[in-house]
């Protein structure tokens, strides 16, 4: 079939340096913020993907003005905030940005906002969204369903003042409202209550990013099962900023070193960052590799003997497909925990990876919050099926390095976040093929 590629195998060490696109996460935010501003604002290094051009065109079909400006590094944007205003119909695509930061976004514009995506963006939970708007006194049509698509109507103004959510589902649903709520006529207390939240580093980088532009945030976190975090009313400032490079993106380009013993250099990798990335660093040192971070950015070196690991990654969900690739080729066992909220992401990931795993001979158990990998000595190619899902992509990527025969259905689905991704990968690990 057409859709089929053939990941490389590599012979040997896989050595080399990449630079990753800016954060998807950030790039996101920084859209949503600059549509807010007193003024325009300009953001270097953006990520040029398909998730990010989602929320680019659904602020535009809201009235704001973004522009691309072509650089010597790239493309820029500018965005000038305008007055937000339907009708509109806003195309989530897959983006789970899109479609939680946008329908919060539409409580200040005036007017009906229909929201829709592809086809599994029906499937993703939205009641949370959907119940959390009602609270604030906005409309929603959505005939009972709780999922795409549906219809916010935009009063132009939010006067209600605190709002209480289960968002155990998705952290996603406290940054949509967090973005808007200096906004509102008395700014917005957002309290959390359930099993605990997770994806908390994406929770600090709304905060961190919000108090960039002069938004004050009050934040009482320290039990994920009731947190709040009070955004004060006042104005979002235009500000320029450059978006730093996606760590999540960088992770199956630094697990090519760590199942072939190789050595691989990620550029411009930030000292400090909320990113959730990050912990990259500390997971892969975890199974046996060396972390060095430097001036020009992170080299991860791959260990002789790869180490399963015991790991909750609750905060980073993200990173799962990849890590659960690499500790399949492990060789001692890995328990993967906390991660029951995958089950609603692009796709069941969960089940995505226990299935995919199995077909090529791995051992792998799903748990009641996440996975349970074995040792195995029969892997063996076969097709790996990705359900539009772009990590799922890059995992199957990571385990043909070491499997020879892995065909990837639809590797242009990592078009979602990293555009090129295939030519990436084979620049790289042709030095160890």
């Amino acid at each position: 079939m057409d859709d089929r590629w053939q990941a490389p195998l590599a012979r040997g060490p896989v050595h080399g340096t990449v630079s990753v696109p800016g954060s998807k996460s950030a790039t996101n935010r920084a859209l949503v913020l600059a549509a807010l501003a007193d003024a325009p604002s300009r953001l270097s290094r953006p990520l040029l993907a398909r998730d990010t051009r989602l929320m680019a065109g659904a602020l535009r079909a809201l009235g704001t003005r973004v522009d691309e400006l072509p650089t010597a590094d790239g493309t820029d944007w500018v965005v000038t905030p305008r007055s937000l205003r339907g009708p509109a119909t806003i195309d989530c695509g897959l983006a789970g940005t899109v479609m939680r930061f946008v329908p919060a976004l539409a409580t200040l514009a005036t007017g009906p906002i229909t929201f829709d995506g592809d086809e599994r963006a029906r499937q993703r939970p939205m009641r949370t969204m959907v119940d959390a708007l009602r609270a604030l006194g906005i409309g929603v049509d959505d005939d009972g369903r709780g999922i795409l698509p549906f219809t916010v109507h935009g009063v132009g103004g939010v006067a209600v003042s605190h709002v209480t959510l289960d968002a155990s589902a998705s952290s996603q649903f406290v940054s949509a409202l967090m973005l808007v709520a200096a906004r509102f006529d008395d700014g917005c207390t957002i309290e959390h209550v359930g099993p605990a939240i997770p994806s908390m580093p994406h929770l600090d980088m709304t905060v961190a990013m919000l108090r960039e532009r002069g938004v004050q945030v009050d934040v009482d976190a320290t039990d994920p099962t009731h947190a709040t975090w009070h955004v004060h009313p006042g104005e979002v400032a235009g500000i320029d900023t450059t978006i730093e490079p996606d760590l999540s993106n960088a992770a199956p380009f630094l697990a090519a070193a760590m199942v072939t013993a190789g050595s691989v250099t990620v550029r411009d990798w930030p000292s400090a960052t909320t990113q959730p990335g990050d912990r990259l660093r500390d997971l892969f040192t975890a199974m046996g590799g060396h972390a060095d971070l430097h001036a020009d950015g992170l080299t991860v070196t791959g260990p002789t003997v790869l180490r399963g690991i015991d790991a909750d990654l609750r905060d980073v969900g993200e990173l799962t497909p990849v890590i659960a690739a690499v500790c399949a080729l492990a060789s001692t066992p890995s328990h993967l925990h906390g991660i029951a909220h995958l089950r609603g992401h692009e796709t069941d990931r969960l089940r995505a990876l226990a299935t995919e795993l199995q077909r090529i001979g791995a051992v792998c158990t799903e748990t009641d919050d996440g996975l349970h990998i074995e040792p195995s000595s029969t892997l063996h190619g076969a097709v790996f099926e990705t359900y539009d899902d772009h990590r799922m992509a890059t995992a199957g990527a990571v385990l043909g390095l070491h499997v020879p025969g892995i065909e990837v259905v639809d590797i242009a689905t990592t078009s979602k976040t990293l555009p090129d991704f295939a030519a990436m990968w084979h620049a790289l690990t042709a030095g160890g093929a």
